[in-house]
């Protein structure tokens, strides 16, 4: 494996980083043996409830936040392309009438392929970003990834999204089991004209509890090894840089101007809400950072709403620390990594006085992190171990 040390200029880091709101529509036709997400199987959905108590939701939140100016909805899952377009117009509305907004709202929405059929009405309903959860256009790929379309789907729904909505993403996941690097080559190269501003590249993770886990624990198939994996993510930063999808994030990549404004939120340490099962939040209140997170089973959320406007099944400051270390673990995931100034603004320090000194200056020796007027940041090769590297960093 060869790791280069070698770093592009990052991009200048925005002043402000906006304030969002995310809306979990935890509901699913299946679920894939990968996914770990808060995802759930029901018989029927009934939108308008559900209209009816992510409202709910969103008026208990809207209180704690009224002065905030919205940047991005962002509708995740499970599969948010199940819901009625009235649901989702709905949503949009409300947040609209409650806070002040800014213009040209960025409104993602992830869709699964087999949903293209809808795609005209979310168009209409105020969806501006479609977010396709392709992950791959091949059928024996997606028949192993336990996906319920087809690369014919896939490709259908990619070109209604790219003609419908002004802005689209695709979703694609490599390092599968028996897959070669020369085969992920091959097909990136051949992919990218036809792709989309966006793309989220995912390597397939293998998470605890997953059907895929219990596969591998019972020796069906072994996953790729981790040498092995770094060189699928080197070639893919490679190739993606060179046809002008550079990486703005360990597994996103964007043209100019394309970077999903709703994820930057999250990782420059942005406010947020959280409405629907599972959702999570952060609010800032006299300098204090406030985590919050809704209950996770539909129906408790639902009952907790009806019983008091709110699923909130825990909210709480964060101690001083354990916001810096979330800082940390999102902030040098973007290429841009962790804004000075606004680091300095929140928690009164340099990003380089919170962390271990030696392995600080251990870090920027080998190449793995860099700091500089702006801020402080991972290289390409330390997005490579950001684990690891966050790990050594935080090191009391």
């Amino acid at each position: 494996m060869s790791v280069s040390t070698t770093s592009t200029p990052a991009p200048q880091i925005a002043a402000a980083p906006g304030f969002g709101v995310y809306v979990h529509w935890p509901f699913c036709r299946t679920k894939c043996p990968y996914c770990d997400f808060n995802v759930h199987i029901r018989d029927t959905v009934d939108d308008a409830t559900w209209l009816a108590l992510l409202t709910t939701e969103l008026d208990h939140f809207f209180e704690q936040t009224s002065e905030a100016t919205v940047s991005s909805i962002f509708f995740g899952g499970g599969t948010p392309s199940l819901m009625a377009a009235a649901t989702v117009a709905g949503v949009i509305e409300h947040v609209a009438s409650r806070w002040t907004t800014v213009d040209q709202l960025e409104v993602s929405l992830e869709a699964n392929p087999n949903d293209w059929r809808r795609f005209e009405a979310l168009r209409t309903a105020g969806i501006t970003r479609l977010s396709l959860g392709a992950q791959s256009f091949d059928d024996e790929v997606l028949k192993f990834l336990g996906r319920d379309h087809t690369g014919a789907d896939a490709r259908t729904a990619l070109d209604k999204a790219q003609k419908l909505f002004p802005e689209a993403s695709c979703d694609l996941i490599y390092a599968l089991p028996g897959q070669s690097l020369e085969d992920w080559r091959l097909v990136l190269h051949a992919m990218l004209p036809s792709l989309p501003e966006h793309l989220s590249l995912y390597q397939l993770t293998i998470e605890i509890g997953t059907a895929f886990h219990r596969a591998i624990s019972a020796g069906e198939f072994a996953a790729v090894e981790s040498d092995d994996a770094a060189d699928f993510y080197l070639a893919t930063q490679e190739i993606c840089d060179a046809g002008g999808w550079p990486a703005y994030e360990v597994s996103n990549h964007a043209q100019p101007g394309h970077q999903c404004r709703h994820n930057l939120t999250y990782w420059r340490g942005g406010d947020y809400v959280g409405v629907g099962p599972g959702a999570h939040g952060r609010i800032t209140h006299n300098g204090l950072r406030t985590a919050i997170q809704q209950y996770r089973n539909p129906e408790s959320w639902q009952d907790a709403v009806l019983r008091r406007g709110c699923g909130t099944e825990l909210q709480a400051p964060l101690e001083i620390r354990s916001a810096i270390e979330e800082a940390f673990l999102f902030g040098l995931r973007p290429v841009e990594g962790i804004s000075r100034a606004y680091f300095r603004d929140r928690y009164g320090v340099e990003p380089e006085a919170a962390c271990n000194a030696r392995g600080l200056a251990e870090l920027s020796d080998a190449g793995f992190v860099e700091c500089d007027p702006t801020g402080l940041r991972a290289t390409a090769s330390g997005r490579l171990l950001l684990d690891a590297i966050c790990s050594r960093l935080l090191a009391q």
